[in-house]
């Protein structure tokens, strides 16, 4: 069903048999006590992370981009990604992850994210505007 109609009207838009979409998500998560945590490879660590969790809810991440105590994450998703279970998962997993294989992380926050997320959707018209701020952070 999408493939003419897709190309016709965007790339940006997915298909399915009888679904056409454009499902972009923005999510920000801080570190636990906002602290200076993050560096390159933990960061690296939660965007490989990201993309291994995201094939298991259908979510295509678009872009991974930090700050020493937050991470943004631009994604696509199906319309029936539950994004809350998403977020949650790929939160809870990239905890374990990291304070696993950086002991210190451990020793300094007892969980790597706070409680919260923001979660935020880009409209289409607005989406390379989000992605430059989010690789600008």
């Amino acid at each position: 069903m999408c493939e003419n109609r897709c190309d016709q009207m965007g790339s940006s838009l997915k298909g399915e048999s009888h679904t056409v979409y454009a499902l972009q998500s923005h999510f920000v998560t801080v570190t636990r006590y906002r602290a200076d945590i993050l560096t390159d490879g933990i960061a690296e660590r939660v965007e490989e992370t990201a993309t291994d969790i995201s094939e298991d809810f259908g979510v295509s991440i678009q872009k991974v981009n930090r700050g020493s105590d937050h991470v943004h994450t631009l994604f696509t998703a199906k319309p029936t990604t539950n994004l809350a279970k998403f977020i949650n998962s790929l939160k809870g997993v990239s905890s374990r992850k990291v304070q696993d294989e950086y002991p210190e992380t451990r020793q300094a926050l007892s969980a790597l994210w706070q409680p919260g997320y923001s979660p935020t959707t880009a409209e289409q018209v607005r989406i390379d505007v989000l992605m430059e701020y989010v690789e600008e952070q």
